[in-house]
């Protein structure tokens, strides 16, 4: 009898353990899906508020975009403008074409407009009234100033594989990109590209010397101007018409 009843004991004290090992391996397992659920959940959430604000934005593009193109072209534009309140010749619209990172001027393809409002978490035309005066900032820092003024030539390029724009898109242009910043020079420097007969065009050189220009050359003294430091020739003689024309 006490042998059996050892038996007995240990069996029983097996049979708990096992008991136990079989319960702690459904608690486990209970666990571990609990957790991948709420991973899973976790996951989900962000992934569904992103495909909400896409489709936000998505839906405002297709408030202004022409059906048979698939695009916002020149006029949804104008009709976007109008309900931002902003004249379609703002300097703020080709900030939002930067930020977009438009290719074709005058058009906006979805990937585009998804791009530059995401960034600016925008999907309405309130919110993106309200994202302008950061917009402006971001643009106006020194860091990216350069990258927007070189965007704003590029962008005036309405043909392929053209390299030049006209003297009065590059006068507009510059009254729009430097004249905020340097309105006594954009002003000589209008007059002048205006009235010389010199030059039809302006190319990506000259350009690019009209903002090292700018920001380095004293003004209006331009005491510190020197011909021989590589300046574009257009440079030269703008220095020079200005200097015959001081008084």
């Amino acid at each position: 009898m006490r042998r059996g009843s050892k038996k007995s004991s240990s069996s029983a004290a097996t049979a708990s353990a096992g008991a136990e090992q079989v319960n702690e391996k459904q608690n486990r397992k209970r666990k571990g899906v609990s957790t991948n659920l709420t991973s899973r959940k976790a996951q989900r959430g962000p992934t569904k508020a992103v495909s909400k604000e896409v489709e936000r934005i998505d839906q405002f593009f297709y408030t202004y975009a022409d059906n048979s193109s698939g695009m916002i072209d020149p006029e949804g534009i104008e009709t976007l403008c109008s309900h931002l309140e902003v004249p379609h010749t703002d300097v703020r619209i080709l900030m939002l074409a930067w930020k977009m990172g438009c290719e074709k001027q005058g058009y906006f393809t979805l990937d585009e407009w998804r791009a530059g409002l995401k960034a600016l978490r925008a999907d309405s035309i309130s919110k993106l009234k309200k994202a302008f005066p950061e917009l402006v900032q971001e643009v106006t820092r020194p860091s990216n100033f350069q990258d927007f003024y070189i965007y704003a030539f590029r962008y005036c390029l309405t043909e392929d594989k053209k390299k030049c724009i006209e003297i009065p898109v590059a006068c507009e242009l510059l009254n729009l990109v430097l004249g905020l910043q340097f309105r006594p020079q954009v002003d000589k420097l209008n007059n002048y590209l205006k009235y010389q007969n010199d030059y039809k065009v302006i190319n990506m050189d000259q350009w690019m010397g009209f903002i090292r220009f700018c920001n380095e050359i004293n003004f209006p003294s331009l005491d510190n101007y020197d011909s021989d430091l590589a300046w574009p020739l257009i440079l030269d003689n703008f220095v020079e018409w200005l200097r015959e024309n001081k008084s």
